[in-house]
């Protein structure tokens, strides 16, 4: 386990955030990661970080404050934490989320309460997602099998057999089990670099999504971008956002989007899980939904802000046969799930998308059919028999995707 421990530290910093030498590293983790982030801190001032700071995330203190606090307390953002983490981008900080939460851990909370504390932090820290939206900043995301993620995983196993399983899971899903694990991500990430560059020479002007539950229609905006795997940061540097990945992404156009969709795997959002929701569109922005469980907080997510969070700022293409969807487990966790299934975000786009998008004002983003929010939640669509097709500049039908593989050669 410590030699596993060690190769997922490793590739964490080298593969995922790409630490350089004399730069400064945040990482974010709840308590029970201790060992785990003990570990990655002596790699990185063994690779020359001059400095690792550590926020610590505890789900039982968080969730007595979301119970007891007064609610002008959710409605604000600590203006002291905000001027740290933008203080630590602005000075090159890379970003390392270890992440493994409770997907019930709120689910007890008023959803008034909770979408007081979405929106002081989406406020407050605006600023601070640029930099991660916008790759002015590297940072990834990988997962650590929390005692409560990994009993809603395996809840017939008992604490230690639970995290077990599941840190075989993502080990294996993360090719940590791998000789090279390294040497492994490269491959994969020039598989997913072959895939976006065919897509980005396509250049469709549409896609079609058509599967059970789901006939949708969404156009992409002119000067429109795929995106996957690795990323390069402004500062030219090579880095993976999410560890794992499995996904080519671009944006589709805010006001382009039109038809129906049905989720495939349960969201999890600020706690609670939504799960078998249709959200129908028209012109971009959801016009009507049912949803089986959780209502609720899809009410909240809807209504996070005026406008945008109705709308969709991601699109991404994920094989049925990835790693995450050929283990059979649902994960209740956003950045697993979403890597075993075709999917769509709810509200921001990534500027990086689009081109020029970085350097536009809101004004333009809007012209240019950049949807913006205060948030950005992915939620599962794809399926065995997902087909996609995409329809060119010219009007052209090519199915690009059939029961949930690729029909193309790249």
């Amino acid at each position: 386990m410590q030699e596993l421990l060690a190769k997922y530290a490793k590739l964490a910093l080298h593969t995922g955030v790409n630490l350089q030498k004399g730069q400064g590293l945040l990482i974010q983790a709840p308590l029970e990661a201790v060992e785990f982030v003990r570990v990655v801190v002596k790699q990185a001032y063994e690779m020359g970080a001059k400095n690792v700071h550590v926020e610590w995330g505890d789900d039982e203190l968080t969730f007595l404050k979301m119970k007891h606090s007064p609610m002008e307390v959710l409605e604000t953002y600590p203006e002291w934490r905000k001027e740290a983490m933008v203080g630590m981008v602005k000075d090159g900080y890379a970003v390392l989320n270890i992440y493994g939460e409770n997907p019930d851990l709120l689910k007890a909370i008023d959803g008034k309460r909770m979408a007081a504390v979405t929106k002081a932090s989406s406020v407050a820290l605006k600023e601070y997602r640029d930099y991660m939206m916008n790759d002015k900043a590297r940072w990834s995301i990988v997962g650590y099998p929390t005692t409560e993620w990994a009993q809603k995983v395996y809840p017939d196993l008992d604490a230690q057999e639970a995290k077990e399983r599941l840190w075989q899971e993502i080990f294996r899903i993360g090719r940590v089990d791998q000789e090279d694990p390294i040497e492994a991500w490269n491959k994969h990430n020039q598989l997913l670099k072959d895939a976006r560059e065919y897509l980005n020479e396509k250049n469709y002007a549409k896609l079609h999504f058509e599967a059970e539950g789901t006939d949708l229609t969404i156009e992409l905006p002119k000067g429109h971008i795929w995106h996957g795997g690795a990323a390069t940061a402004k500062d030219g540097v090579v880095f993976n956002p999410n560890m794992p990945t499995e996904e080519v992404f671009s944006m589709p156009h805010k006001y382009g989007v039109n038809g129906y969709v049905t989720s495939t795997k349960p969201l999890s959002f600020q706690g609670q899980l939504i799960e078998n929701f249709t959200l129908t569109f028209k012109d971009g922005k959801v016009v009507d939904y049912t949803c089986e469980k959780g209502a609720e907080a899809l009410k909240q997510l809807l209504e996070a802000d005026e406008d945008g969070a109705s709308r969709i700022g991601e699109v991404a293409i994920v094989p049925h046969e990835s790693p995450v969807s050929q283990s059979g487990v649902i994960f209740f966790n956003t950045l697993f799930d979403e890597n075993a299934s075709c999917h769509i975000a709810l509200g921001k786009a990534y500027p990086t998308n689009i081109k020029g998008g970085s350097d536009m004002n809101d004004v333009e983003m809007d012209e240019h059919g950049v949807n913006d929010s205060i948030v950005h939640e992915d939620f599962m669509i794809g399926s065995a028999d997902m087909n996609i097709d995409g329809i060119t500049v010219s009007g052209e039908t090519e199915a690009i995707f059939r029961n949930g593989a690729w029909s193309i050669s790249f």
